[in-house]
């Protein structure tokens, strides 16, 4: 199993983070505040119409105060669950969103490019991670 330790485990994380940091448009909440991938994500997962267990437990955490951390902390919890391709892709699925909060250099605006992305997600499923939360 992935461990905290794991070098691998932190490349992961750091591309996973560049990634959906990459060409992220610049919005901010009514008060002021950047928004992040965090907020793309419970946005899009907030459309499919039931909790996500994933952004319930991160909003719980009372020690997260950022967008970027509870961000991390929601790629960790997707990965001990087994739930960052299923989680990513409901988010994917609104070509009208993602092109709310992604400029047209993100790969995820891409079909071909998004597919890559969710195939290598899906193959992730098979890895156990054994991650603090």
């Amino acid at each position: 199993p992935v461990t905290d330790g794991s070098r691998e485990l932190h490349s992961l994380c750091a591309q996973l983070e560049f990634l959906l940091q990459f060409d992220l448009k610049e919005k901010r909440s009514f008060f002021g505040q950047r928004k992040d991938y965090w907020d793309f994500l419970c946005q899009g997962l907030a459309r499919c119409r039931q909790e996500h267990k994933g952004i319930h437990f991160v909003t719980s955490l009372d020690k997260l105060k950022t967008p970027v951390g509870r961000g991390r902390a929601f790629l960790r919890y997707c990965l001990v669950h087994r739930q960052l391709a299923e989680s990513l892709q409901l988010c994917l699925l609104d070509a009208e969103s993602l092109c709310e909060w992604y400029y047209a250099r993100s790969p995820f605006l891409s079909p071909k490019r998004r597919a890559e992305i969710l195939g290598t997600l899906y193959e992730l499923d098979c890895v156990t991670f054994h991650l603090a939360l």
